[in-house]
């Protein structure tokens, strides 16, 4: 019996042995493509039999010229750039890993909600520069009794909340496809997305990507939060149109953000979000860690050898 053919279109990782080990089992030849181009992505995932995807988009028109593809593995949690539908079409099955990094995002999104609080990105450069200048920072307010207002209540914001309760804040979450009951037995406070805008000091944005939440942080949304509020976004960068997002925090309406995603990334130099004491950037790196992508890549790739064996995946993603 021939050995299956795993395309690997892109690969961000320092190496794929974790994924081969869990691969072991079927005793796969992997092909690494040139680039993530269409063409270089064809020519070694044409005739396989599945496909190992990062951030390589894998569109309708380049699926539906696959012979023999059974799986899409995607290293990662979102599937924005597979056209789910086509693969659906074409029988295939896509898996994702959707819990790989909870406990990363989550910290990183408190290790920003404190840099904010706390300002401490705005106090690091002070003393840089040479002043020791505490009235620069003013005010800074107790972050016990404040409120965090989380956008979706999916893994990760399940896994912030407690994080931040640790700290004294009030936890509060909206989400249309999780019900008040789930996220009041997690210990929240479920409200409108109205409400979360009013009452919430900060505001931390988890929600996944999609036609109806692109753009969804823009000038009138920007226009109900409360004066002073902060925003945090580890989830997807379009979700914030940034142009909007400036003019509040120049207008003084947001006090500050902190965003480790951006619409279009790596952020351009000339980004009006660069150079400001009030903006805190990380360059998508909420995800990382050593254990996490190792998780990362073994899930990933264990789902993609049991669907190859005939065997259901423990990730599919569902198609609506």
């Amino acid at each position: 019996m021939p050995r299956p053919l795993i395309a690997v279109t892109d690969s961000p990782f320092p190496s794929l042995d974790p994924a081969k080990a869990a691969l072991a089992r079927i005793d796969p030849e992997l092909r690494l493509a040139k680039s993530a181009s269409a063409e270089d992505i064809l020519a070694v995932a044409r005739d396989a039999d599945a496909i190992l995807v990062t951030y390589a988009k894998l569109s309708g028109d380049l699926l539906r010229q696959l012979t023999r593809c059974k799986a899409i593995g995607r290293f990662g949690l979102g599937v924005d750039n597979i056209d789910i539908p086509a693969a659906a079409e074409r029988g295939i099955t896509v898996t994702y890993v959707p819990d790989y990094c909870m406990q990363e995002v989550s910290d990183h999104a408190m290790a920003l909600l404190l840099a904010l609080a706390r300002k401490i990105p705005h106090s690091n450069a002070l003393v840089q520069a040479g002043r020791w200048d505490m009235p620069a920072l003013v005010p800074i307010h107790r972050l016990a009794g404040r409120v965090l207002g989380l956008v979706g209540f999916g893994n990760i914001p399940r896994a912030l909340a407690p994080k931040a309760k640790a700290f004294g804040l009030r936890v509060v979450a909206q989400d249309p496809y999780v019900s008040q009951h789930a996220v009041s037995a997690a210990g929240v406070e479920s409200v409108s997305f109205d409400r979360l805008l009013e009452i919430s000091d900060f505001v931390s944005i988890h929600a996944p990507l999609l036609p109806t939440t692109r753009g969804l942080f823009n000038t009138q949304v920007f226009q109900k939060m409360k004066k002073g509020a902060c925003l945090i976004n580890t989830a997807r960068g379009p979700l914030v149109d940034e142009g909007a997002l400036v003019s509040a925090l120049d207008a003084g309406h947001l006090a500050a953000a902190a965003l480790d995603v951006v619409a279009v990334e790596p952020l351009s130099k000339e980004s009006r979000l660069i150079g400001r004491d009030n903006v805190v950037l990380t360059p998508h790196t909420a995800f990382y860690s050593v254990e996490a992508l190792n998780e990362l890549q073994t899930k990933c790739a264990a789902d993609v050898a049991r669907v190859l064996s005939g065997e259901a995946p423990v990730y599919p993603v569902k198609v609506a």
